[in-house]
């Protein structure tokens, strides 16, 4: 059974349970999506079901993109994504919505995680800095020596330095479903979710079951 969806990142929110504890939520509209496309091993060489989401303006896409919709008389969507399956049992044009999932359920949720620009190594690897007093005047967030001499005589290749931060493709595993509202198409998942507030997330059934 086809157990993912393609979502749209809303926010956070929290409930309460029975004794009057808060657990974080995040809220995710998810689909509804479309079947595009049914990937098959004698074709492709390998089994997988294609989903569209986000309905968008005809205009907005390229020809090749138009075509792919109107051969099978799908709304034109703006993003496509793929969730590997062994038996599909599901054809194109079928809507998949929210009601795939169930209460108590746990999802593995991949987004991209929130871009933070050039960050030193302080905030980048956690370093804690040098000396505030002792003749430290400018090398406070500094990283210090990296490498040695003769030998190896070079810097290690991913080495903790400062770089771009952020911006990564990250999934969350194991996040438990509190909330399915089939009418206005939101899941709640207790926990943080990776990417900022409109972001493009995808839904899947745990791996670590």
């Amino acid at each position: 059974m086809l157990k993912g969806l393609i979502g749209k990142k809303i926010g956070m929110t929290q409930i309460f349970d029975d004794q009057g504890v808060a657990y974080p939520v995040t809220l995710i509209e998810a689909g509804p999506c479309y079947v595009t496309q049914i990937r098959k091993p004698e074709k492709e060489g390998y089994s997988a079901v294609q989903l569209g989401f986000s309905e968008i303006h005809p205009k907005r896409l390229t020809n090749g993109e138009r075509g792919h919709f109107a051969a099978n008389k799908i709304p034109t969507l703006r993003f496509l994504r793929e969730f590997r399956i062994k038996t599909p049992d599901v054809n194109v044009g079928d809507k998949v919505t929210v009601d795939t999932f169930t209460v108590g359920e746990r999802l593995d949720v991949v987004g991209i995680s929130k871009g933070k620009g050039f960050a030193g190594v302080v905030k980048r690897y956690h370093f804690h800095g040098m000396n505030a007093t002792h003749g430290t005047s400018d090398r406070n967030r500094a990283p210090g020596s990296n490498g040695s001499g003769t030998t190896p005589g070079r810097v290690y290749r991913g080495s903790r330095r400062p770089g771009h931060m952020g911006s990564d493709r990250v999934t969350a595993q194991n996040l438990k479903v509190v909330i399915v509202d089939a009418e206005r198409n939101l899941i709640g998942l207790n926990g943080a979710v990776p990417g900022g507030k409109g972001s493009l997330v995808v839904l899947k059934e745990t791996r670590k079951q």
